[in-house]
Formats: structure tokens, sequence, C-alpha cells
């Protein structure tokens, strides 16, 4: 929808919309007032029964975890179990309070933006859907959010502990507090905390009056205007929503402002511990109040730099500069001459290209592509499928080793159309242009963008590839490697450990997205899709020895193909042909 051209069609536009958007936003809300206790219920008691069931496991675990990992030295394997206590301790209270507040949030929210979303364009039957749309689908998302949450508690946290266990120091040097040094941090610490609150809490008052009026005048101006949040009918309630709260919202940051001054200002021990040096952490105090009214400056589109002076508070000034790179790469895209996004672009459409998770919904599908060639081709075995659905396979070829092969199938694709960021299945194409501004995506986005730059540079040969994908799926079973004579004689053991170490690489990455809260509902539902998949095909109207397939389960068709004499399949020309091997392993795995 494009916004009206003129003042008097804004004004009737303007007029239009009013009744219309408060019809739709009481209609919300009884929605939302009869899903809500519902939803809360369902959140609250999944997510307390969860919490509370783990919570001795949790506690006895993660000491135990603390107590015999490798990398941590003994006082400071000491001092993280004193203070892990204390988390664990509020953990159940602090979890079903925010099990709570998530439930009244989700529950109320969500019918009430559905019910917007309802009458955009292209809708039919707007009218039924105004009404039903936000009910259902909200409380089956409450059971959804009690699963995830699940998953995240369970399986993320036993593999984060296995880690923190298993993982040898990478220095070969353990992690060890220096008490000599920990009195000075302290007091360095606490002059922070005197220093940086004062000072950033009035600079916080004083930018609040500009950011109220400024606030409200851009919220204003898209009102009457239909830009910007009122642009999307979905949008609609939270902006007008935002032109009432807007002096809550300036409070709420001004408060923020006060209390992670608290943080910035304590982070000056960690300067002064890690610098070993109390002159650095002083000069951090200093700087933080720079840090914080440049900052605050960029949010309020307010002019740029600080009056407050900013001394270098860290003796390896590469760190800095990577840092600093990494925070003006996007305006350094800007000053390419990549413009950045219209402000009359469909908001809809915006989330859609910019959604972080773009990249686990293509990476499940090429999950499903890959795996069923894969099975085909005998790579992977029914022991590989057996063992991902006995839920006992967490570094198995199919729950780590597909997952990290496709993500190097997008890498080398990416490289071989000589692409500026990742290219995905679907021809969709995540640059530093449009990549989501998230903390989450970033974790996953950097370091593949920095493998395959690096695959870039080494410009492997066709057999490397080859080998270097085989070695990615089988996780570096050698003895699987050699019967599939994927086995290479490299004359150079250097490049041999270079391909290993992108192996490793990749693998490490997957087992890192495994634990994203949404990953593992997404892979069982990808896994289960595939094998409905391969049970329908090879459960078509062929016979063997006569016998049809129809309506065979799958360990029917496993006990079928496991003779040793395999029957004549009929093809679809009417001739009769010997059945393969790739096709009676593909129905084995199936």
């Amino acid at each position: 929808m494009e916004p009206p051209e003129g003042f008097w069609a804004t004004i009737w536009s303007f007029l239009c919309f009013l009744p219309f958007f408060i019809g739709l936003l009481l209609l919300g809300i009884v929605k939302g007032a009869f899903v809500f206790p519902f939803v809360c219920l369902i959140i609250t008691v999944g997510n307390a029964t969860v919490i509370i069931g783990l919570w001795p496991v949790h506690i006895v675990w993660t000491n135990y975890c603390i107590a015999r990992a490798k990398q941590l030295g003994p006082v400071l394997k000491v001092a993280m179990c004193i203070g892990i206590s204390g988390i664990l301790i509020l953990w159940p209270l602090v979890g079903i309070l925010g099990s709570i507040v998530a439930g009244l949030g989700y529950g109320f929210l969500a019918p009430l933006v559905a019910t917007f979303d309802a009458v955009g364009e292209g809708k039919d039957n707007k009218f039924i859907h105004c009404i039903w749309d936000g009910t259902w689908s909200t409380i089956k998302g409450s059971f959804t959010v009690v699963r995830d949450f699940t998953d995240t508690c369970f399986h993320s946290y036993f593999s984060v502990m296995d880690d923190l266990r298993l993982q040898e120091p990478p220095t070969g040097k353990k992690c060890e507090i220096r008490l000599l040094h920990l009195p000075g941090a302290f007091i360095v610490g606490l002059l922070g905390v005197m220093g940086d609150m004062p000072v950033i809490t009035m600079v916080a008052l004083y930018k609040s009056p500009y950011m109220l009026f400024k606030g409200w005048h851009r919220l204003f101006h898209d009102l009457i205007g239909r830009e910007g949040p009122f642009l999307e009918t979905a949008c609609v309630p939270f902006a007008g929503l935002a032109i009432l709260l807007w002096p809550s919202a300036v409070t709420g940051a001004v408060l923020a402002s006060i209390i992670s001054s608290f943080f910035l200002g304590s982070y000056a021990a960690i300067v002064a511990y890690q610098e070993n040096s109390i002159s650095m952490g002083l000069s951090y105090i200093i700087a933080s109040m720079s840090i914080y009214d440049e900052y605050s400056n960029d949010v309020l589109d307010m002019p740029e730099g600080s009056c407050f002076p900013r001394p270098p508070y860290r003796k390896n000034v590469s760190l800095r500069a990577t840092s600093f790179s990494r925070h003006t790469s996007f305006n350094h895209d800007k000053r390419d001459g990549k413009a950045p996004l219209s402000r009359n672009m469909s908001l809809k459409n915006a989330i859609t290209e910019l959604k972080p998770i773009k990249l686990f919904e293509q990476l499940f599908v090429e999950c499903k592509h890959y795996g069923e060639s894969l099975i085909a081709e005998g790579m992977i075995t029914i022991t590989d499928v057996n063992e991902c659905k006995s839920g006992k396979g967490g570094g198995g070829v199919i729950s780590t080793g597909l997952p990290a092969y496709c993500i190097l199938q997008t890498v080398l694709r990416s490289v071989s159309a000589n692409s500026e960021g990742l290219l995905l299945i679907d021809n969709t194409e995540i640059t530093t242009m449009n990549r989501p501004r998230d903390v989450v995506f970033d974790w996953f986005f950097d370091p593949i963008m920095i493998i395959k730059e690096q695959i870039k540079v080494e410009n492997f040969s066709e057999a490397e590839e080859n080998y270097l994908c085989k070695l990615v799926l089988l996780i570096g079973d050698s003895k699987r490697l050699q019967s599939l004579n994927a086995g290479m004689n490299f004359e150079n053991e250097r490049r041999r450990a270079e391909i290993d170490a992108f192996a490793r690489r990749l693998q490490g990455i997957t087992k890192f997205m495994s634990r994203y809260p949404t990953y593992r509902r997404r892979f069982e539902c990808m896994f289960d899709s595939l094998s409905a998949d391969l049970a329908e095909k090879f459960n078509g109207s062929h016979s063997v020895n006569g016998s049809k397939l129809i309506g065979r389960s799958r360990s029917g068709l496993r006990r079928l193909f496991s003779q040793k004499s395999f029957g004549m399949r009929t093809s679809k020309h009417g001739g009769d042909r010997e059945i393969q091997s790739d096709e009676v392993n593909a129905v084995e795995s199936v």
C-alpha cells in the first residue's frame, strides 16, 4: 500500500483509517483477553515443570562439570562454583516469573497482531480471518514455546556443559585467577561505578527531552503520512501505542542508562585485571563516558563526537581496531555506494529478507535435499538413521555431519558464484548489507563468512573439495572414508591438515548452531519429513518376487530387502531389472 500524496489526500486517508483501526484494535484486545489466560497457563505450567524437574540435575551437573573442567585452574573452579551457586538458587524463581511474563505478553499480543495482519493485502475472507486468526494458532504456539524451552534446558545445556568439561585448553595453559591483582581491580571497579553512574545519569537526563520531542515528531509524521511503522497494517497497533506510551519509553531509556552505567563502570575492574594495569582501568573510566555519549548521539541522530576525552585503555591496539572495524562495517558499505533501505519499503518484506531464522530455514531445506541424494548414494546408511532416531548420536553423521555438509555446500556455491555473501539454495544472497543486525545471527554468519573467504583463497581442486565434503559428512571416520574410496594421498601433509581444520571448524559451527532454541525442533521436523518422503518413495507399486510394496511399514521394507537374494523389480517400462545396491541402501535407510 503506497502512502497518499498531497495534504488533503493524506488527511482524508487518515480520517477514513482511524475508525477502521479502532475497530480492529478493539477486536484484537477482545481476542487477546480471551486467549492469554490459556496461553499463560500452558507456558507457565510447562516451563515451571521443566525448571523444577531439572533443577537438581542442573545444580549437581553444573558443579561437577566446573570441577572437572580441563581449561580451569583450581582457584577459578572454586570461585565459579561459589558464584554459580547464587544463580542456580535464584533460577527457579527467575525462570517461573519470566515464563509468566512471556505467557502474558505472547498470549495477548499475538492475537492482536494477527487481527491486523488478517486484513493485509492479498488476504481472502478477511472478516473470518479477523475473528479466527491468532486464537488457536497462539494456543498451539504456546506448546511450541514450551517445547523449545525444554530443548534449551535439556539438550543445549548438556551440550554446553560437555564442552566445558571435555575441551582442552587452546594454548595448553589453564585459565587461573591472579589473586595478587584482584584488590587493585576491585578498587578500580568501585571507582568506575562511582564515576560513571552520576555522569551517565546527568547525560541521560540532559538528552531525554530531545528524545521525547524528536520521537513524537517522527511518530506523528509517520501516522499522518502512513509511512514507517504505520505503512503495514499489522504494525499499526504497536505504532499507535508507541505514541501514547512514548513518555514511558523515554523514562525507561533513562532508567536503563542509569542501570547500565553500573555495569559499564564496573567493567573497569575487568580492564585493569586483563591489562594488569591500574592506569589502564582508570583510563577506561574516562573513555566509557565518551563511549556512552557517542553511542547516545548515534541513537538520537545528534552531531557526532563527545565532549569527554577518550584515552586508550588497551595495550593491544589490534583488539580495538578489530572491534572498530566490525562496528563500522555497515557505514563502510554505505560509503562504498550501497544505499540504505528506503523508509517506504514494505516493512513486511524487509522483515522477511532480514529474518535471522532465514539461514536456519534454508539449512533444513538443504538438509532434506542433500539427505535424500546421500541416502540414495549409500553415503548415509541405516546405522546412521537409527543412531539419529535413538538420540544417542550427538556427533552422528545425520545430526552433525549432514548440517555441516549443507553449510559447506552453501560456502562452495557462494565461492563458485563469486558472491559477496552467502548464496542460499533458493538464490537468496545474505550479505553484509541485508544481514540481520542480530548478535545471535552474527555468531553463525561471521565464522561462516571467514571460512568462505579462506576456502576461496585456498582454491581447492575438485578432488580436494570432494574429500572435504566427505570428511565433513562422515565426521572424520577414516574407515568409512577408505571404504568409499574417499581418501587421498596428499604429497603435502600441510594441505591435509588445512582441510582437516576446515572440517572440524564446520562441524564445530554446526554443533554450536544446534544449541539454538528452535534448532532441535526444526531438525526433527526435517528428519521426520525426510523419512516419510523416502518411505513413500520406496512404497510405491513396485514388486519384489511378486510381493507388492504398497502398505508395507519401514521395518517390513528393511526385512524385505535384507535378504541375500535380491529379487527382480518391475521397471516403469515394464521390463524386469536387478535391484541395485544403492537402491537397497536407500530403502534400508528409510
